[in-house]
């Protein structure tokens, strides 16, 4: 992908931002939220056809990735924080509102924003990624989900997983990804991409501390699912799903959409937790329905 968009860094909540914009500055303005361990390239096949039919779209490295701002100490990665980080990212556009997209964690984070900023969001749509109540509950009390996430455990560890994935020029970051999704899909080239965000200075560790933050805020809550107290979702909000997920199981999806008021579920039986890569052609269809 040939990289003509406008960059440029966005101060938000404390944090300078790097974001990538495309489309009409005029038009509604549409949020795209990466997942671990992607960064604004995620999207590289919803930027241009979502510009093009008229939206400002925004995709920003989260704080802690790629050219974003990545502050010290674990603290700096809670989930409240991160959503703040997208509300300041609206107000700093000169908006009030937008529509949000959002993938594995940039799908948590929207949900987040989905709960508690709603007067900030026209619509949402979520791949791949639970509502944050629903997977609490899942962790808790589904082994299969518990044995799907052994490596969220294996982050907690300082120092090791940053070790761990980066020798060999990230070998061990570039096979997990190849390895959770369809044969073909990640090419040398992408991956190259990849490991220049990868390598930033303290990137890895900020990366890493999304999930040590989640990891601790979890270990103050409830250890009963039935104690858990499940937020609703306001935001009319479409979820998209490929069910070939390695890591988190579509029986999530379902209990997700029941907190929704207004929710839409699109099941892809042949996609894996990339969805947004490899069933580009209809997500683009149905986030611009």
């Amino acid at each position: 992908m040939e990289d003509t968009y406008d960059h440029s860094m966005i101060k938000t909540n404390g944090v300078n931002l790097h974001v990538v914009q495309a489309g009409p500055k005029k038009g509604p303005l549409a949020i795209l939220l990466h997942g671990f361990p992607e960064y604004w390239r995620g999207w590289k096949n919803q930027l241009d056809p979502l510009a093009e039919a008229g939206y400002w779209v925004i995709a920003p490295d989260q704080r802690g990735y790629n050219l974003s701002d990545k502050l010290n100490g674990v603290n700096a990665y809670r989930v409240s924080t991160l959503a703040a980080d997208v509300v300041g990212l609206i107000d700093a556009l000169g908006r009030e509102k937008a529509y949000l997209v959002g993938h594995d964690w940039g799908a948590i984070v929207a949900w987040e924003v989905a709960i508690h900023f709603p007067q900030h969001l026209e619509k949402m749509a979520i791949l791949n990624a639970p509502h944050p109540d629903v997977m609490q509950k899942f962790l808790l009390s589904n082994m299969p989900q518990v044995r799907k996430s052994w490596y969220i455990f294996l982050f907690q560890i300082p120092g090791l997983p940053e070790w761990t994935m980066s020798r060999n020029s990230y070998a061990n970051l570039r096979r997990m990804m190849r390895g959770s999704r369809k044969a073909g899909r990640f090419s040398d080239a992408d991956l190259d991409e990849y490991a220049r965000a990868w390598s930033q200075p303290r990137a890895l560790t900020s990366m890493l501390n999304w999930y040590r933050a989640a990891f601790r805020s979890a270990l103050r809550g409830p250890w009963n699912p039935n104690r858990i107290t499940s937020r609703r979702v306001s935001v009319p909000t479409l979820v998209l799903w490929g069910k070939k997920d390695v890591a988190l199981s579509y029986e999530m999806v379902q209990p997700s959409l029941d907190l929704c008021d207004n929710g839409r579920l699109v099941f892809f039986e042949n996609a894996t937790h990339w969805v947004q890569h490899e069933e580009a052609e209809k997500v683009n269809q149905l986030l611009l329905e």
